[in-house]
């Protein structure tokens, strides 16, 4: 009876052997292998709260796996559940269900590009924004201006954040969207503006705080195409202020109106010069109360170290560059040869400017 006993008992532990060793085959030949030879790449997308019973069904359902319910013992079986976290993940159907969860539980979200060109103000940036899908144009809006969000991650007061989004190409996952891009932006600028020197008063300049700084930097940016420019625009501006002058810029103006409807799609008209507002240089003395566009690292250090001149005004060449003048009369000539008459006009615009001559090289 022993014997049969243990004979049985000896068949049962190869039989259950067997069979363990049949799942285990079955599991990794199912971890292996890639469902299709399908090298599309698919966007697979995590949401936040989706359980993992969740994910595997969306998975399969999208055939980048076959069976579900292996996927999660698998998953537990390798203690990662926790790991899978929301985001969009670059899959392919030929690829194996162990290679899609080492996918998802690195945490390495598809990027985004989104390129911030220098003097954009954060109206025209909330409608890239929008347009590159990172989120909606009223979210950036609302969080630009949040007072909250503004002192914890710039530590700064300022009504918005105009002026301290920087300029740059920056990579935004979805799952981050427009708080982790806006995050990106101040984590730049300050970045960048530690290295600004302080403004040391001279004779052809004044000194400014930090945040005017910024505003006058911003309003450099906006009035040259000609990045070589940007310390004699400077050097004007700092002159006037020194005088007591009004500066008198037309993007101040602009960014005025800018500022009370969120749009801007017409030419200034010599009315929005003569309207008074917070931002019209034309009526209000020194510099306005706040940026008026983003600037890059050129125009904010052009606005620490201006070039050294008697200039007081400048006006468009319509290529980009300008004529510059130290008095009333040279600049009344210069707007009656390049402004006035049509013919300097005609057919010419700051976008032909492509190769702009290097600071200190003069234009033949």
């Amino acid at each position: 009876m022993k014997s049969i006993f243990f004979r049985s008992m000896a068949l049962i532990f190869v039989v259950a052997g067997a069979l363990a060793a049949g799942l285990a085959w079955q599991a990794l030949r199912f971890v292996r292998t890639a469902p299709s030879t399908d090298d599309t790449q698919i966007v697979f997308e995590v949401r936040r709260g989706q359980t993992l019973r969740d994910i595997a069904v969306q998975l399969e359902k999208q055939n980048l796996i076959t069976d579900q319910k292996k996927f999660r013992l698998y998953v537990r079986f390798k203690a990662l559940e926790n790991k899978v976290r929301a985001g969009e993940y670059a899959l392919k159907r030929n690829m194996s269900p162990g290679q899609i969860l080492k996918v998802l539980a690195s945490g390495r979200s598809i990027e985004y590009a989104i390129t911030i060109s220098e003097g954009l103000n954060r109206f025209e940036i909330a409608s890239l924004v929008e347009k590159q899908g990172i989120g909606t144009r009223d979210e950036f809006l609302k969080l630009t201006q949040d007072r909250d969000f503004i002192s914890r991650n710039l530590g700064v007061r300022v009504p918005t954040l105009e002026g301290y989004l920087f300029p740059e190409t920056y990579y935004v996952t979805r799952a981050a969207g427009v708080r982790g891009l806006v995050v990106q932006m101040l984590t730049k600028f300050k970045e960048t503006f530690t290295a600004v020197p302080d403004v040391v008063e001279t004779a052809s300049s004044v000194a400014l705080t930090r945040a005017e700084i910024v505003v006058l930097a911003s309003i450099i940016e906006k009035e040259t195409g000609a990045p070589f420019e940007r310390p004699r625009i400077s050097s004007v501006f700092h002159n006037r202020l020194k005088k007591g002058m009004r500066l008198q810029t037309d993007p101040t103006v602009i960014y005025g109106l800018w500022s009370k409807t969120g749009t801007w799609n017409r030419n200034i008209s010599r009315q929005d010069l003569l309207t008074p507002s917070a931002y019209n240089t034309y009526t209000i003395r020194g510099l306005p109360p706040g940026p008026i566009a983003n600037p890059g690292r050129e125009a904010l250090l052009a606005a620490v170290q201006p070039e050294t001149s008697e200039f007081l005004f400048f006006v468009s060449r319509n290529d980009g560059t300008h004529v510059f003048s130290k008095d009333y009369q040279q600049h009344r000539a210069a707007v009656g040869d390049f402004q006035l008459n049509r013919k300097a006009r005609e057919g010419k615009s700051w976008r032909d400017l492509k190769n702009p001559p290097k600071a200190g090289v003069k234009k033949k």
